[in-house]
């Protein structure tokens, strides 16, 4: 099976090890979504988030919309006509038509072991709350706030001299190389999708 045409959508740095990941191992980009450049140090000057610098380092072609939900944008999308989007801590509630769109689907890389700790901080809520063990999880996205589907998860200890910065490459580099086995996977048909226990979630706000 061909390796599916892709629409990265990630902001931050633990977004960057995955877009290198697709780029170094073939797949095709048709373009990245990250958020607007944004006010940054003491000068308040616009400074690039960490995944649009990145992509220009590639050559990729690079959007920023204000938000994902405006006509423009889903014009925009639709015109590119991805087989897969790929989601790493974006930023941004992505509507119906991203999510059910692609013929692939939608996918995210989201640091924790959903269905525990969803929500936009997992690295910070597993250390605060003293965790033992963390890791990734490769899900199928949905309209909910990480209560899709899990296709692939990988368990890691968290060390005992591991800080946040640490934890946050560690496990930046992990999803990464977790999206990759799950893109093979998907194309050699290996990949089964498993609910969610939402009995068991918990919340990192």
């Amino acid at each position: 099976m061909a390796k599916p045409r892709i629409l990265f959508m990630g902001t931050p740095d633990f977004a960057v090890p995955a877009l290198s990941a697709l780029v170094r191992h073939g797949y095709p980009i048709c373009a990245v979504v990250t958020q607007p450049d944004r006010p940054r140090g003491r000068g308040r000057s616009l400074a690039p988030p960490p995944v649009k610098s990145a992509a220009e380092g590639m050559s990729l072609p690079v959007l920023q919309p204000a938000k994902v939900r405006e006509a423009e944008f889903l014009a925009a999308f639709d015109d590119l006509a991805p087989e897969l989007v790929v989601v790493a801590a974006f930023g941004q509630i992505l509507p119906p038509q991203i999510i059910r769109g692609p013929k692939r689907g939608c996918i995210n890389i989201h640091p924790s072991l959903l269905p525990k700790y969803r929500g936009a901080a997992p690295i910070n809520w597993a250390l605060i709350r003293n965790e033992k063990t963390t890791g990734v999880t490769i899900m199928r996205m949905d309209e909910g706030i990480d209560t899709g589907d899990i296709l692939l998860q990988e368990e890691t200890p968290i060390l005992a001299e591991e800080n946040y910065e640490h934890l946050h490459d560690r496990l930046a580099k992990l999803g990464a190389e977790l999206l990759l086995i799950a893109l093979a996977m998907g194309e050699a048909g290996t990949l089964l999708p498993r609910p969610q226990d939402h009995q068991q979630a918990s919340f990192a706000p």
